[in-house]
């Protein structure tokens, strides 16, 4: 392999058999049915500034999730967050991104059922990335609501635990690519919006937002954006939304813990309204970031570390 085509690995720290490596030597066993089988569950929290950001709405839907698939993560929430901190810390990063993983890892004897399996819990904390680049932010985003490939039903695999089965929403990302288009959003067989490759859609129509109320993963961008338009008096619909309507709408964007609010200004070619970002993307955009120094949405890293007063409660 030469050096050109070796994966980038950026610099961080990871949580593995319960001792913490750099990132680049983090190991997954070939055999761990996490990565045979998509048997897991996982979280994705970000830090800003040295604070984690709704860290115990994330814990809420990882615990429950990890619960839902009968899975055991052998820790409590304290020690989760000190194990996250840690990774942080460790990394020496103001602002990262940081997952947390739980899978069903392997028998420890010869056997196909689950319950046999013993759980693993890995973590890891890298440098905060974006779900859109800086001038995309800045412009908007080119969406393509795909035509060939539909969205996982939701009666098959339940989009609200957070999972890895991604390869509708691959799929998905190369009909964008080849119409020129720079992410993409899923539809459910009935034609209605659902969401994108680790994303939520939201859409102002006639004075309303919308956002879709199935086949989707309840993302905490997305909680926070519907609690952001409830403070400010924004009708907020968590509704059935056809394609239609969002390709006519006002104004369009998508919600991810890796960017927070990205605005979107082109829809299969053809712009949202007149093309630009729109005020409301704008308005809940700037108080989604403003609300990273609130304490009521935001925690100390340094107070989640051993020996903090915080953490010694």
């Amino acid at each position: 392999m030469s050096t050109s085509t070796k994966p980038f690995i950026p610099n961080g720290t990871a949580y593995v058999d319960g001792d913490y490596v750099p990132l680049s030597e983090a190991r997954l066993p070939l055999m761990d049915w996490g990565f045979l089988h998509g048997d897991v569950t996982y979280d994705v929290i970000h830090v800003w500034k040295n604070r984690f950001f709704r860290l115990d709405a994330h814990f809420d839907r990882f615990f429950r999730n990890v619960d839902r698939l009968h899975l055991d993560a052998d820790v409590d929430r304290d020690g989760l967050a000190t194990i996250l901190a840690e990774c942080v810390h460790r990394s020496d990063l103001e602002d990262a991104f940081v997952e947390v993983i739980c899978t069903r890892g392997m028998p420890s004897q010869p056997s196909r059922d689950p319950r046999d399996a013993v759980n693993q819990l890995y973590a890891f904390a890298m440098p905060f990335g974006w779900v859109a680049n800086e001038e995309q932010r800045e412009r908007g985003l080119r969406l393509r609501i795909a035509q060939s490939v539909t969205r996982i039903s939701p009666s098959a695999v339940d989009p609200t635990v957070k999972n890895f089965h991604w390869l509708d929403m691959i799929m998905g990302l190369y009909e964008a690519y080849d119409h020129d288009d720079e992410n993409v959003v899923l539809c459910d067989e009935d034609g209605n919006v659902t969401e994108g490759p680790g994303f939520n859609v939201f859409a102002l129509i006639d004075g309303r937002m919308k956002t879709p109320d199935s086949g989707v993963l309840e993302g905490i961008t997305r909680k926070s954006t519907i609690e952001l338009c409830e403070m400010i008096q924004l009708p907020i619909d968590v509704t059935t939304v056809p394609a239609e309507q969002v390709r006519a709408a006002d104004e369009v964007f998508i919600t991810s813990t890796a960017g927070g609010i990205a605005p979107v200004t082109v829809i299969d070619g053809s712009p949202v309204a007149d093309g630009k970002v729109g005020d409301v993307t704008q308005r809940l955009n700037e108080l989604y970031w403003d609300k990273h120094d609130d304490p009521a949405w935001s925690t100390a890293v340094a107070d989640l570390l051993p020996g903090s007063e915080l953490a010694s409660a």
